[in-house]
Parts: structure tokens; C-alpha cells; sequence
């Protein structure tokens, strides 16, 4: 079934002629659509198995198990047989190299994130926060940030859930103080935080979070033959927690936007990407992510990228980011409802006319296996709309036994890799000014050891005693201490912040400028240093939540690459 393929091209399935989706267009994302039991799920298989085929690696969630299949021969069923015939070829069976992950670590290798690398916005979406406790979130990375003695969104010791709610109560502990610097941090949208991160903990979200983390190369990787490596997401048990399954695949988009560099067009892409249940990236999404993952669809093909939504409605998806995809499938669509009738029409409207079809009418009466499709053609527009067989799978379709999954886990490249999560590393030191951020254990004094590799009582491998300050060293030295404490630091810059406000005011009292119009500068942002957060600047106050982004923060706040920002 490999000579199929003609060069540069996928063959998916067959009408009146071959339906091929061009390589070189295969960036330009896709949509497969369709009522539950229509075929969706092989269409991926074929897809997914087209794209290995050209050395191109594919990443997919396996939402149901069967999925998982790919990576076992197929068997000449009988329908197989008879649609490859009625196709014009021979069925042949074939089976693709593929790695197994779960973010739970039980089917597959774990996936971790530390919950710096997620971002403020991903982590509020995930929790179901609100604009008030997103707010205190931001906060929350932004005394991450001071206390690690980094630039906005390089702090590298917020790693997991335990980190997080130590952060939390810090805050809770300093609220006064913080406040004072970045809006009102109330003891009760904390606890309402805390008490997210507990549901997100008891659907055991924590696993997610953690060291080591993700290297993408893993996933963009071809196997000896030149077939591409399919990765799937064992995510039966991670459907039952939507939002982490939702916010878990944003995160992974973000990263590969982020991170890969600028290519253009290709003649193949560099990784292809599977998004089932597409509906719950949308679901209830607030404006502001919604922007930002059109943005991501708009401008990741530029990085090689393609992205292929999978869902039962076309209406699942905003018209900004339907507009951006190329490729189509759509199965049948039953219109027994208003809503069924609507999507039907407009799943219709989305294609490009055959004068021969009655579009809206076949999506009602294709049978399983059948779809209408439109590819994108050499110059980048549209195909016409064509009813087609869709071609039968080489792999297994069905999941794979138990024993099959362990021993294919056994021999995997990765194994042991990911297997063994580090361990937790607390803040309280951090917080308090007591230790070095991460990345500098080595220049930072050892518990009971003193500096520079000093013994007790400043003894250095058993030589004479040091020699003992005297009395005015010493005062210095306390004083020296005194100053340098956290509170009296605070105390310090609080202070300095009411005496240039009060200097503020009186120069402009000074130049003429009334109160109100005072106000209206201050709001313009004219007044204001660099923002961290996610909102736009001159927001109501909302307990913190008009903390604004930082510009070293990709598009859904997760902390850009040094590497990446040019």
C-alpha cells in the first residue's frame, strides 16, 4: 500500500478520482468532522499513518484506546479487502513506529511541565479561575520572579503543585506588603485558589507537573526506515479532567511555537498535530485565550507545524480559526435537531461548490467510510468538494492488548528517560532570601558547611580558628544584618514608593494638572514601568488582576526561550 503515495503526496481516499493531500500543504492545517461512529477516528489512522509513511512524526490523542493500534499490523478484513479493491489496489497490511505517553505515567511515558513553563493564563484556564483569582495567579509569578532574582518569566524554581501552594502562602502571609506594590491580595481568593489546586490534585493533575521535562525533539524523531514517529497521548483516563486534558494540548502548541524556529514552506512538514474532542479547547474559553490560539493556528505553520482539529461539529470551532483550515474531511451529520440543520449548512458553506453535488444534502446521506473532502491544491486554494471512499488503514484499527502496550513500552527508545520524576524541591528558603535560585547550588553556601567549603565555627578542614571581628565589625556587622532583612527592605521601598507618588503629585500640582487629570494620565499607562500579565493595561482593579504580561512571555504566558526571542 506504500506505492500508493505518489511523491509529495498522501492518497486518503477515492470518487471519481484519487483525493491526495499535498505534503507541501500539509502546514496548512485541517478539520475532521462527524457524528459519533462515522469513521472519524480512522480518517486520523489514515492520515496519521500517510504522514509516518513520508518521514513526517505526528502527535495524536488517543481518546477511546483504539487508536493505539497503528502500531501493529493490520489484518485483511474482508471490508478492507473489498473497499481496496473498489479503490483499484491490493490491501496490504503495515504497521508504523510509534511511542506511547500518559501524563499519569501508567500507559505510556510520563509528560511533565513545571508550572513556571505553563504560565499564568494556561494555569487560570486549567484551574476554572476567575478574572479576580487569575489576577492574584500573575502576582503570584511576579514575587516568583523577585524572589528568584530573575527577569519577568525567567524564574526557573516554580516547578509543581507543592511549589504553587507554597508561593499561595507566602502571599497570604505578606499580603499587606505585596499589596501595597501590586493591588489588593485578598486571604479568601487565595483559599479560593488553593482550593482549585485541590480538584486539579484529586484528578491527579500533579503528576503533570514536575522535573524532568519535555524535550520536543523526542516527538519530532523518525525511526530507521524514515517513517516518521507517531506519539500518542494515552487520554482515556485524562478526558474525565477536560481542562487538563484542553489546557495540557495548548501548553504542548504553545511549546512548539515557542520554541521552533522560523522555516517557511516546506516541502513536508516538520510535525503534525491531532487535536480530538477539539470542542473542549473552546469551551467556555475566555476572549483573550480565544485570541491567542488563532494566533497560534495563524502563525505555527510558519514553524512547520500543521494542526488537525477533530470533532463531531463544525460549529465546535470559532469561525477565526475555521477560516485557517486548508484540509477537510467531513463525515455524515445527522440533522434531526434546529442545531443539527444549522451545522449542516454551515458545514456545507465551508466548502468549495460542486456544481454535481447537493453538498448540504450528501452530508446527510454518507454512509460509513464515505466523507466528502477537500484538499488544497497546488496554489493553495481549495479543492472542489468531492464525495470519496476513504481509504482502508495498513495498521490495526482497534487497541492494542494490554501485554502488547507493555512490551512495546519495554523496547521503547525512550525508556527510562522519563520514567522517575525528581524530587520536590521547596520555596521557603527562596522566599525568605535564604537560598540560591536554581542553577546556582554550586555558588551558594552548604546547610552547616559555611562558605567556601568552611566547617563549623568558620573552621576550613581542621586549620587554625579564624580570626574573631571586634567590637565595631561587630555592631557593622549587625547593623549590616538588620538592613538587610526582607521586611526592612520592604519597609525601605514602600517608603521610597509614597515619597516619589507624594513628589509625583506635587510636580504635577506644580505644571497646573488637576486631580482628575492626573488620574488620566496615571490610566494612560504613560506613568506606569513594564506591566506583567495577561490583560490589557487600564483595567479596573480586581484584586490584582490587571497585573499586565511581560514581554519575556509567549502568547499564552508561558516564559519565551532566551534562544527564541532574537
Amino acid at each position: 500500500m506504500g506505492t500508493l503515495d505518489q511523491d509529495g503526496k498522501i492518497l486518503v481516499g477515492k470518487g471519481e478520482q484519487p483525493e491526495y493531500l499535498t505534503l507541501a500543504l500539509g502546514n496548512r492545517h485541517g478539520l475532521i468532522t462527524g457524528a459519533t461512529g462515522t469513521g472519524k477516528t480512522v480518517t486520523l489512522q489514515v492520515l496519521a499513518e500517510g504522514f509516518s509513511r513520508a518521514g513526517v512524526p505526528v502527535f495524536a490523542a488517543d481518546i477511546k484506546g483504539d487508536l493505539s493500534g497503528v502500531a501493529a499490523k493490520g489484518e485483511a478484513k474482508p471490508a478492507f479487502v473489498d473497499r481496496a479493491k473498489q479503490m483499484g489496489f491490493d490491501y496490504v497490511p503495515d504497521q508504523f513506529p510509534v511511542v506511547f505517553w500518559d501524563l499519569f505515567g501508567e500507559q505510556g511515558h510520563p509528560i511533565r511541565a513545571t508550572v513556571h513553563d505553563l504560565g499564568p493564563l494556561l494555569l487560570a484556564r486549567m484551574l476554572d479561575l476567575n478574572d479576580v483569582q487569575e489576577g492574584v495567579i500573575n502576582i503570584a509569578f511576579k514575587v516568583m520572579d523577585e524572589a528568584d532574582g530573575a527577569a519577568d518569566g525567567e524564574a526557573q524554581d516554580l516547578v509543581d503543585l507543592a511549589n504553587l501552594r507554597e508561593l499561595l502562602a507566602f502571599l497570604g502571609k505578606n499580603a499587606k506588603d505585596i499589596g501595597n506594590r501590586y493591588g489588593n491580595v485578598a486571604p479568601a481568593t487565595i483559599g479560593a485558589v488553593q482550593r482549585q489546586l485541590l480538584v486539579i490534585e484529586n484528578q491527579g493533575g500533579e503528576k503533570f507537573f514536575g522535573l524532568p521535562e519535555l524535550d520536543l525533539s523526542d516527538f519530532m524523531a523518525v525511526d530507521a526506515q524514515g517513517r516518521g514517529r507517531i506519539n500518542i497521548l494515552a487520554a482515556d483516563k485524562l478526558m474525565q479532567s477536560p481542562r487538563l486534558y484542553a489546557t495540557f494540548l495548548l501548553w504542548l502548541i504553545a511549546e512548539l511555537f515557542e520554541r521552533l524556529p522560523e522555516v517557511g514552506d516546506l516541502d513536508k512538514p516538520k510535525l503534525v498535530f491531532f487535536f480530538d474532542e477539539a470542542h473542549l479547547l473552546f469551551n467556555e474559553a475566555p476572549k483573550a485565550l480565544l485570541d491567542r490560539i488563532e494566533q497560534v493556528v495563524r502563525l505555527i505553520r510558519s514553524k512547520g507545524v500543521g494542526i488537525y482539529f477533530v470533532t463531531q461539529n463544525p460549529l465546535d470551532v470559532p469561525d477565526t480559526v475555521l477560516a485557517q483550515l486548508g484540509n477537510r474531511v467531513q463525515h455524515a451529520l445527522r440533522a434531526f435537531t434546529p442545531r443539527d440543520q444549522k451545522a449542516v449548512r454551515a458545514a456545507a458553506e465551508t466548502f468549495r461548490p460542486n456544481p454535481k453535488l447537493d453538498t448540504a444534502a450528501v452530508i446527510t446521506e454518507l454512509g460509513k467510510g464515505e466523507a466528502l473532502v477537500s484538499f488544497l491544491e497546488g496554489n493553495g486554494t481549495p479543492s472542489i468538494v468531492e464525495r470519496a471512499l476513504i481509504r482502508p488503514p495498513a495498521a490495526r484499527v482497534g487497541p492494542l492488548t494490554p501485554q502488547e502496550r507493555q512490551a512495546l513500552l519495554a523496547s521503547s527508545p525512550l525508556r527510562g528517560r522519563y520514567d522517575k520524576a525528581q524530587p520536590h524541591r521547596p520555596l521557603a528558603d527562596l522566599l525568605n532570601g535564604n537560598a540560591a535560585p536554581a542553577g546556582d547550588e554550586e555558588d551558594a553556601p552548604r546547610n552547616g558547611s559555611g562558605r567556601n567549603g568552611s566547617g563549623r565555627n568558620g573552621r576550613a578542614g581542621g586549620g587554625a580558628p579564624a580570626e574573631q571581628p571586634g567590637l565595631g565589625s561587630r555592631i557593622l556587622g549587625g547593623i549590616g544584618a538588620f538592613l538587610s532583612h526582607p521586611a526592612v527592605r520592604q519597609f525601605g521601598r514602600s517608603v521610597a514608593a509614597v515619597v516619589a507618588r507624594t513628589a509625583t503629585q506635587e510636580a504635577m500640582k506644580r505644571m497646573g494638572m488637576s486631580p482628575s487629570s492626573r488620574r488620566s494620565y496615571a490610566q494612560s499607562g504613560r506613568g506606569r514601568s513594564r506591566t506583567y500579565g495577561l490583560v490589557d493595561d487600564g483595567g479596573a482593579d480586581t484584586g490584582g488582576a490587571g497585573i499586565g504580561a511581560s514581554a519575556a512571555r509567549g502568547l499564552f504566558g508561558n516564559p519565551q526561550r532566551s534562544s527564541d526571542r532574537g
